[in-house]
């Protein structure tokens, strides 16, 4: 089972919890640019991208893509990505899709 199919393990949270802590997560990540998404891949299967993503997911077509990755990085991708992310070295590379296949695991 993939960790994108666990959703039994947060049926017992509420919305209202759910939404604080997301919007929590989302401006800790803001705040931590140093923190490249390669890195976060690197090390937990999952960056900024990937919660843009799931967020275009859960707004059922009221988000495309880019508008949801602009509400998680507070600007337009590209712009995050010229002020706060260097090329990946081929270490990270490796770490990112080591983490990601575990992903599917």
């Amino acid at each position: 089972m993939s960790c994108s199919e666990d959703t039994n393990a947060t049926v017992d949270i509420d919305d209202k919890t759910a939404a604080a802590a997301f919007r929590r997560l989302v401006g800790h990540l803001r705040h931590r640019t140093d923190a490249e998404n390669i890195d976060l891949m690197g090390l937990a299967g999952f960056c900024r991208n990937c919660l843009a993503d799931w967020t275009a997911e859960a707004s059922g077509g009221a988000l495309d893509r880019e508008a949801a990755r602009e509400k998680i990085y507070g600007m337009p991708y590209a712009e995050f990505k010229a002020k706060h992310q260097s090329p990946a070295s081929p270490e990270q590379i490796a770490r990112m899709e080591a983490s990601v296949a575990r992903n599917r695991a």
